[in-house]
């Protein structure tokens, strides 16, 4: 018994998020959301802290406080976009909603982790972490985002509320930014 239990968790595990989005609201079935959870919450809490500048506590509040919303309203998304491009949408409005309750200005994920690693050079990613945080707080977004986070222009557009274009020019904007401040010789002749 306990096998055939297993193998059903395991197919349920491989749906899309369509799939398992579709059985939760039919049945409300709490290993469909478990799922959905488990699959969406790193990449959440990734945004997170880097939206509330890297405190680990303030980043799960962040975090919870998005699925809150995301399972009240899960009735209402139209499937216009991904289902993580409409969670981290919520984790970046409840990051803004909680910088300005604490007067702190927005921070955009200033701190790129996924750069870190065995071999780098902390000189280079020391410039690299100041040139980034020395954009402003747009460019910064766009940046980590597309770079990073690996979201298309449309999705950051939904998720900053700003058109597709807008997004276009502060990325180029940004990388020029960082390539003038890292390499300024080369940035000079051109």
């Amino acid at each position: 018994m306990s096998l055939r239990l297993f193998g059903r968790a395991a197919a349920t595990s491989e749906r899309s998020d369509f799939e398992l989005l579709n059985l939760f609201l039919v049945r409300r079935g709490e290993a469909e959301f478990r799922i959905l959870y488990r699959r969406h919450t790193p990449r959440m809490r990734e945004v997170s802290r880097r939206l509330v500048g890297g405190a680990a506590s303030a980043a799960e509040d962040v975090t919870q406080e998005a699925w809150l919303r995301a399972v009240r309203a899960i009735g209402s998304f139209e499937r216009r976009s991904s289902l993580r491009s409409w969670l981290i949408g919520f984790v970046v409005n409840v990051a803004r909603e909680t910088r300005r309750r604490a007067g702190a200005e927005p921070v955009y994920m200033a701190e790129p982790p996924e750069l870190q690693g065995e071999g780098a050079d902390p000189l280079a990613m020391l410039a690299l972490e100041l040139a980034v945080d020395a954009l402003p707080p747009g460019y910064r977004a766009v940046l980590l985002l597309h770079d990073l986070g690996g979201f298309t222009h449309a999705e950051i557009g939904e998720l900053l509320e700003i058109e597709e274009g807008t997004s276009k020019s502060q990325l180029a904007r940004a990388r020029s930014a960082v390539r003038a401040r890292l390499h300024p010789e080369t940035e000079r002749k051109r």
